[in-house]
């Protein structure tokens, strides 16, 4: 699967556009990471747990988002796009979305 934050594929012709694709997971904090992210507060620098957590929610998200392409045939996702909200104190909602294309 071809993923592209443009509007188009280089070298290739859309030939269909077959609807917006999506993926999300929702992730919380746990208090094992929030109480090594307050000792890090207190000296600054990355908090490499934090780090870890979104990354592997973004990729999760993305792996969803090509899984929900491939049930609508697709050959490509153009213009993804990558956003989080927050759903509570602590839990945050991570989606990917694009557009899911037939390519010639």
């Amino acid at each position: 699967m071809i993923l592209t934050t443009t509007e188009t594929v280089p070298g290739r012709e859309i030939t269909q556009a077959l609807g917006i694709s999506r993926g999300s997971t929702v992730r919380a904090r746990n208090i094992g990471r929030d109480i090594f992210a307050g000792l890090k507060n207190l000296v600054g620098g990355e908090i490499h747990e934090y780090t870890k957590l979104q990354a592997e929610a973004r990729e999760q998200s993305l792996q969803r988002m090509v899984a929900d392409a491939q049930k609508l045939g697709a050959d490509a996702i153009v213009n993804v796009r990558i956003t989080t909200s927050m759903i509570m104190q602590g839990a945050s909602e991570i989606m990917a979305y694009g557009t899911a294309v037939k390519l010639r």
